[in-house]
C-alpha cells in the first residue's frame, strides 16, 4: 500500500499512526513513573516537567503544545493549552491562577497558569499517575488551603466582640463546608484549633 496523499485510505493511515505514536509515548511515561513521582497525601503525582520531558522524548517534533492566554486582570490569569500530534488536535487543558493565592503568584501567576494548563492537557492525553492534577497543582492547592486555615484562625483570635465573631462565622462558612467535604482530616484538625480558640474567647468573655 503506497503512503501518499492520493491514497483513499491516507487519512485513516495517518490517524492510526498518530494513535500509535501517542500510545507509545504514554506507555513510556508509565514505565518511567517508578521513583519519579511525588507522593502527596498517599497518592503519587507526576510533575508537569516529567510529562513534557517524556512526551517530547518519544514524540519529538511530532508533538506540538500551543498555549494561549484566555484572560488576565489584576486578580486572576486564565490559560489554555492544546496538544497536537502531527498537527492533529489531541486534547485541551485550562488553568486559572489567583494572584493573591500565594507569594509566587504575586509575580508569576501567568507562568504558573501556563504550566498547569500544559500539565492538564497532557494528562488528558493519558500522561497521568493517580490523577489529572499535577504534583505542582496539588502542592499549590494544599499550600493555599493551609494559608486560608491559618488566616482564619488568626482572624478568629482577633475577634473582639460577639458581632465580630458572628461576622467571622459568616465569612468562613463556605470555606469550612468545602474543607469538611473535600478534606475531612484537615477539617478535623482545624476544628480542634477552632474549639480551643472559641473556648478561650468565651473564657475571656468576648463571646
Amino acid at each position: 500500500m503506497l503512503l501518499n496523499n492520493n491514497n483513499p485510505n491516507w487519512s485513516n493511515i495517518m490517524a492510526n499512526n498518530n494513535i500509535d505514536k501517542l500510545v507509545s509515548a504514554v506507555n513510556e511515561f508509565k514505565k518511567s513513573l517508578n521513583g519519579q513521582t511525588i507522593s502527596i497525601h498517599g497518592k503519587s503525582y507526576a510533575t508537569v516537567s516529567l510529562r513534557v520531558a517524556i512526551a517530547r522524548r518519544v514524540l519529538g517534533t511530532s508533538l506540538d503544545i500551543v498555549t494561549k492566554l484566555i484572560s488576565i486582570d489584576e486578580n486572576k490569569v486564565v490559560m489554555q493549552a492544546d496538544v497536537y500530534v502531527d498537527d492533529k488536535h489531541i486534547s485541551t487543558g485550562h488553568a486559572e491562577e489567583d494572584r493573591k493565592a500565594s507569594r509566587i503568584n504575586q509575580t508569576s501567576a501567568l507562568e504558573n497558569a501556563e504550566t498547569s494548563a500544559v500539565g492538564r492537557a497532557l494528562a488528558f492525553c493519558a500522561f497521568i499517575s493517580d490523577g489529572i492534577a499535577s504534583a505542582e497543582e496539588v502542592s499549590a492547592a494544599i499550600e493555599q488551603q493551609e494559608s486560608k486555615i491559618q488566616n482564619a484562625i488568626k482572624e478568629l483570635n482577633a475577634v473582639s466582640h460577639k458581632g465580630s465573631y458572628e461576622a467571622w462565622i459568616s465569612k468562613n462558612k463556605q470555606f469550612l463546608s468545602e474543607l469538611k467535604s473535600n478534606n475531612p482530616l484537615t477539617y478535623k484538625n482545624f476544628m480542634e484549633q477552632f474549639t480551643l480558640t472559641k473556648n478561650n474567647l468565651q473564657t475571656k468573655g468576648v463571646i
